[in-house]
């Protein structure tokens, strides 16, 4: 069952069809999985106020319903290093249309992945992994497995990416803890299962992850269109199939 305030959340969004950044990092971060420290501000002065508490570089996102691709827009600077920078960089935010107030994050570092769900007419929860950042659609490396996942799934998944190197330490790199890549995809899966009702797709991209952990770095849900019309969802018919283990 979902927490009230995820259920909450979800309600409040129904209007826009979709939910905003923000409130989509309070849902993960209710759900186990790791965000980066933020703040959404509505002055330069909030923004400055919020990076000092943060620490320098930070990473500030233009926030609105009408702004659902953000970088399409231009709607994400980063990395901003200092207080001027910031500034001018929240000035720039607050002029794209559509924007109405800024997110201002600590910035994360590490390896792109993408973690993605999607409910599939006939197969029910999907989620996928794969190798993220702008390069998703240039490179299509990625794996898909029917939810609720098993650790064993995660990990069959990894092993399926065609770049599980750069995840494993290549040429001298540390590798990325995989503990918490694991933990972060079963509870992105359990998220995703309760959520199958509600949701079309969520969106995690990209995940950072490094030797310490993994965290979304960004992250956009969109809401079955049923749900948002206040209509109910008929419940997949899965029909004994599974999809396959590649996307």
């Amino acid at each position: 069952m979902l927490k009230k305030a995820i259920r909450q959340i979800l309600e409040d969004s129904r209007p826009y069809g979709w939910v905003l950044e923000p409130d989509a990092k309070r849902i993960l971060k209710l759900s186990g999985i790791p965000v980066p420290a933020g703040r959404v501000v509505q002055s330069a002065r909030q923004a400055v106020a919020a990076a000092k508490k943060l620490g320098f570089p930070v990473v500030a996102k233009a926030v609105g319903i009408t702004l659902i691709h953000k970088s399409d827009a231009g709607a994400v600077i980063l990395p901003i290093g200092d207080e001027s920078q910031l500034e001018q960089a929240y000035h720039r935010l607050t002029g794209i249309k559509g924007c109405q107030a800024v997110l201002v994050e600590a910035m994360g570092r590490g390896l792109e992945l993408i973690v993605g769900g999607k409910i599939d007419a006939q197969f029910g929860p999907v989620v996928l992994l794969g190798m993220g950042g702008t390069g998703v659609e240039i490179y299509h490396d990625t794996a898909l497995r029917m939810a609720p996942l098993k650790r064993r799934d995660v990990d069959s998944m990894i092993k399926c990416l065609r770049a599980r190197d750069l995840l494993n330490g290549f040429r001298g790199s540390r590798p990325v803890n995989r503990e918490a890549l694991v933990e972060l995809m079963l509870n992105f899966s359990k998220l995703l299962v309760k959520m199958a009702d509600k949701v079309e797709s969520i969106d995690l991209n990209p995940v950072l992850c490094n030797p310490d952990g993994c965290l979304a770095a960004d992250a956009r849900i969109i809401l079955d269109a049923g749900y948002a019309a206040g209509t109910d969802k008929p419940e997949p018919d899965t029909g004994g199939k599974r999809p396959s283990s590649r996307a």
